[in-house]
């Protein structure tokens, strides 16, 4: 699926194309100390995954299933007795007087840096095992594989190598979507998840024919915005150190940092590339800079006999932390502004943090429906409703979904059409039923866990699936034509000709004739 942007200073990406819980500072539940007898003590937590919507508490699970405690089957078979020695002392959520244990020896590394990467291969290997969807492992020994995974990485001399085996063992669960990801790949993933980053507000992208770092848009108010930095702009330096040969995700990298902090870059103007006299240099200050994924605005327009309505359009680009609370300001802003209707765009929006698309829907539904039902790794069904919810507006509601629609995307879509609450137009959406956590790891790394699957409200199954919607965008069936105004001029040309746009505002004028006509 295609990224949010190009490698940029914000770190914008594919969030997943599947739905994520919110990510934890540090894993939390039952404890799995480990003691290295070559090195330190490392504590760590295995997680307890929870998930609490706006209003309501709907979907929990933990450690308490005896995953942990069960006994390890002949984990320190077939070490070398001379290798250096691990201890693992492995508790369930049990209280302590039923709690099993078990000590397991294996050899440590002698390289450092492997030897830190083995650590994190135990904690994956917990957390694993305490949660993900299918209890078998993909019809495998996961103790066994655990033993394979550290004999194959003992005599390695790299972390890069040693990671490699971490990924190897976990494609062995045969779902694409468990992975691990590096300290630097999950930082640009919490800056897309979180919405906010500290940093400069530059995207740039290296041309692929040029090989030049060129600036593709500032953030609106940020301070390379305020410093006159402007699309097509080549970067050439950052704090003196040349750019050459750098791609996008290392030149963002180097601008992005604490704020309160400070970075000099040299750059040409975009039409005086290569010039001298187009060759400046800013001092640019860091600061925390919000991403929006949400974006509106109002297409107000005339029908044949003359009467003028506004339609109010918000485009939700992903589901990150922000998202619900922009997308109420957005609606109450559209309220204000005299909207009869609304079309919310998620087309392309690969997804998120579930606990985000579930807020969203709650600005649009009343009572205690039904938003998802869960089916967890022992089968187990649970639904999460609402708690005496109050939508913010009941006017007329389409969705606009596609083929890039995914996860969170699909999730949000079926609760609104489910209940009853929207048409959906477009194109059928991806089809990824499946929920994940996401744990940072002890050395900034991150685990990505698929911990549950899920169902529409009307128990439709979605993954390998998607959503069929209930009109195509065919822009044949509109009867009346209109001429569209929309309050950013900038976007008008881009809407005026989108045939699904004007496939919704049709089925919204029919809407709105039968609320008349009751």
């Amino acid at each position: 699926m295609e990224s949010l942007c190009p490698k940029c200073e914000v770190g914008l990406r594919n969030l997943s194309s599947a739905p994520l819980f919110e990510l934890p500072k540090r894993p939390r539940g039952a404890l799995i100390p480990f003691q290295f007898r070559s090195g330190p003590k490392l504590r760590i937590r295995s997680q307890k995954r929870e998930f609490r919507a706006s209003g309501s508490v709907g979907f929990e699970t933990n450690g308490s299933d005896g995953g942990l405690v069960r006994v390890l089957r002949q984990a320190a078979t077939g070490f070398a007795a001379a290798a250096a020695a691990a201890m693992i002392s492995m508790y369930g959520c049990d209280p302590p007087a039923v709690a099993e244990s078990l000590t397991i020896a294996f050899p440590v590394s002698r390289a450092r840096e492997v030897n830190t990467v083995q650590r994190t291969l135990i904690e994956a290997w917990g957390l694993i095992r305490e949660s993900f969807i299918d209890p078998t492992f993909n019809h495998q020994d996961w103790d066994l594989k655990l033993q394979q995974t550290m004999v194959e990485m003992f005599p390695l001399k790299s972390a890069d190598a040693a990671y490699n085996k971490i990924s190897g063992m976990l494609a062995s669960l045969g779902d694409p979507f468990t992975r691990i990801i590096s300290p630097k790949e999950y930082q640009s993933f919490r800056i897309g998840s979180d919405g906010n980053l500290h940093g400069v507000g530059l995207f740039v992208n290296k041309e692929p024919s040029s090989g030049r770092l060129v600036v593709l848009s500032c953030i609106e108010g940020s301070p390379a915005d305020r410093a006159g930095i402007h699309e097509g702009d080549e970067l050439i330096e950052i704090d003196g150190e040349s750019l050459a040969g750098i791609d996008g995700e290392a030149a963002a990298e180097r601008l992005r940092g604490r704020a309160g902090t400070s970075v000099t870059v040299k750059l040409y103007r975009g039409m005086d590339r290569g010039s001298s006299n187009g060759l400046r240099e800013v001092k640019l200050s860091r600061e925390v800079i919000k991403l929006s994924p949400i974006s509106s605005t109002v297409i107000s327009h005339k029908s044949s006999d003359g009467h003028e309505s506004k339609t109010g359009y918000v485009r939700l680009s992903a589901f990150s932390q922000n998202a619900a609370a922009e997308m109420e300001n957005a609606i109450h802003q559209l309220e204000d502004m005299g909207v009869q209707s609304y079309i919310l765009d998620l087309r392309n929006n690969p997804g998120g943090l579930v606990k985000a698309g579930l807020d969203v829907a709650q600005i649009w539904l009343d009572g205690d429906e039904t938003l998802v039902n869960t089916i967890d790794r022992d089968g187990n069904m649970l639904p999460i409703n609402m708690i005496n919810g109050h939508a913010i507006t009941h006017d007329p509601l389409v969705v606009l979904v596609n083929e890039g629609s995914a996860s969170a995307s699909e999730i949000l879509a079926a609760a609104l059409h489910d209940n009853g609450r929207a048409i959906l137009i477009g194109h059928k959406t991806f089809g990824k039923g499946k929920i994940q956590s996401v744990t940072e790891l002890h050395d900034g790394s991150a685990l990505f866990i698929t911990v549950a699957k899920y169902l529409s409200p009307a128990l439709h199954d979605i993954d390998q699936v998607g959503i069929a919607p209930d009109v195509q965008c065919t822009p044949d069936v509109l009867t009346s034509p209109k001429t569209s105004l929309l309050r950013d001029n900038s976007t008008a040309s881009a809407l005026e000709s989108d045939s699904c746009i004007m496939v919704a505002e049709h089925e919204l004028e029919i809407q709105q004739s039968k609320g008349t006509a009751s």
